[in-house]
């Protein structure tokens, strides 16, 4: 960091539009920045099943009742078969990656990060790697290095929108929370080639659960970062199933959902701010003629 500090010359991974958009807002690329761990996923604490025993109460039911429901499980509740400690670990190697990209933006006189792109992908020797790779900027002419940059995965124009509105990123806040479910028998019901076309309300269930709790945990991070909202840029949700440890021949339904955005806090009151354009010239020599046609230069 000290020798890309001293060469004069900076990198990043912004396209033409973004540097121009960040530029006409009163910022500067300083260097390309990244940061990465890799972590060996060892314990999930889901090896238990999320409640194959509690739909064995239909065998003393008679004929008319309604069939017995198996719990959802969710990772930040706890309870047998959740998978908090998974939870807890895909937590802490996405900040280890966010820390160090952050100290790297420190280290080049950065006071933020823009376009952060944070990523998971096989290690080849083995387990996960978290990446987090994004532009450090500051402001024209210096200023004050904040002790802890502002990460931001908005693209340059958004960023330089956020900042003409009065607002600043403060982070990047996560969301994550996995939930599960074994098939129950009103599930297996609900599935079968003759049911018809109705809702499966075990499916349903689990996957409301998931998001619900993902946007809890985001809110939550929002509070811990001590910013006033949050601008979501991604919502994934994957959806596996596995043979249930405690059953021969049943299913468990795993759902894990991913919610990341950028926290933000205003700095400027409303109307405070005058609105302009932002300074995006198209390269295209064809282009251009063609607005000055339009305007009649």
């Amino acid at each position: 960091m000290n020798e890309i500090r001293g060469s004069g010359t900076w990198a990043s991974a912004l396209s033409t539009d973004e540097f121009a958009a960040i530029r006409s807002v009163g910022f500067e690329p300083v260097g390309q920045v990244l940061g990465a761990a890799v972590y060996n996923i060892g314990f999930t604490g889901g090896y238990g099943c999320p409640g194959a025993w509690a739909g064995y109460g239909a065998f003393s039911q008679p004929a008319f009742a309604l069939p017995v429901r198996t719990p959802t499980q969710v990772s930040s509740r706890g309870g047998y078969g959740s998978f908090g400690p998974l939870i807890k670990a895909m937590y802490e190697a996405r900040h280890k990656a966010l820390d160090r990209m952050s100290a790297e933006c420190t280290q080049l006189g950065g006071q933020g990060i823009v376009g952060v792109s944070l990523t998971i992908g096989a290690f080849p020797a083995g387990g996960l790697e978290f990446k987090a790779i994004g532009t450090a900027v500051r402001a024209q002419g210096g200023g004050v290095v904040p002790p802890r940059p502002f990460t931001s995965d908005l693209s340059g124009q958004d960023f330089a929108k956020l900042i003409m509105a009065g607002w600043v990123p403060v982070g990047l806040a996560l969301g994550i929370s996995v939930a599960s479910r074994h098939d129950d028998w009103l599930t297996i019901g609900q599935t079968r080639w003759g049911a018809g076309n109705a809702e499966v309300t075990g499916y349903t269930e689990v996957v409301n659960e998931a998001r619900h709790d993902g946007r809890v945990q985001l809110e939550q991070d929002v509070r811990r970062l001590g910013a006033e909202g949050v601008v979501v840029s991604k919502m994934e949700m994957k959806v596996h199933e596995r043979e249930c440890p405690m059953q021969e021949g049943r299913r468990d339904h795993i759902v894990e959902v991913t919610v990341i955005g950028t926290a933000t806090a205003s700095f400027a009151s409303p109307g405070t701010q005058q609105p302009r354009s932002l300074a995006i010239l198209s390269l295209d020599p064809q282009r251009r003629q063609a607005a000055r046609i339009r305007l009649g230069g």
